[in-house]
């Protein structure tokens, strides 16, 4: 049986009408799968671009962070300018620099912190895998620590690196990949790390 969709134009004076095209009013649809999906993606479009970074630097890679707000990149212009400094005002995680493991716990309570939904951005070389700093003190990843969405190589990488990794985690909300209540926290050991190899 096909779905009946029906859609009911609300009309008054005020209105203009040009031919068969409607300036104004209300469109109401009673088809609701086809309403929530609109209202979904109408609402997936406003986080993508209204997105609130909290400020939660690291080491070196914090220097680039901050170079994407200045007036020559301008981060301003994808609707990410608000840099928060409470983690219950913001809702992208941009982790920048090495994680220590110190440092860790901190770093899952802030995370835990943020209200849903949420995103991680992994900024570095040494967020994403550790880096050069192979040892007993920083943490190989801040996959371990908590959930990352997007990860921005390099060495520190550019500013501009930054702001490709925010477009391709606002592409992801737009198109409903980041789906939070899908993914889960699995940690390894150095020794299972090793054996998964």
């Amino acid at each position: 049986m096909p779905k009946r969709v029906e859609t009911l134009v609300l009309h008054d004076s005020s209105t203009p009408v040009f031919g068969d095209i409607e300036k104004g009013g209300s469109v109401v649809l009673a088809n609701k799968e086809s309403l929530l999906e609109r209202l979904e993606g109408a609402a997936s479009a406003g986080r993508a671009h209204a997105l609130w970074p909290l400020t939660f630097g690291l080491a070196c890679c914090a220097i680039e962070m901050m170079s994407t707000v200045a007036a020559r990149f301008d981060l301003s212009r994808f609707g990410s300018e608000a840099f928060r400094a409470t983690p219950r005002q913001a809702d992208v995680m941009i982790i920048a620099g090495r994680v220590s493991k110190k440092m860790a716990p901190v770093l899952r309570q802030i995370y835990d912190q943020m209200p849903e939904p949420k995103w991680v951005i992994s900024m570095g070389a040494c967020a994403s895998s550790g880096g050069v700093y192979n040892n007993y003190a920083i943490v190989q990843g801040a996959d371990q620590v908590v959930p990352v969405d997007v990860y921005v190589p390099g060495c520190p990488p550019s500013p501009d690196a930054l702001m490709y990794g925010i477009l391709k985690l606002q592409s992801k909300i737009k198109h409903g990949d980041a789906k939070r209540g899908q993914l889960k926290l699995i940690e390894l050991k150095a020794r299972e790390l090793e054996e998964a190899k």
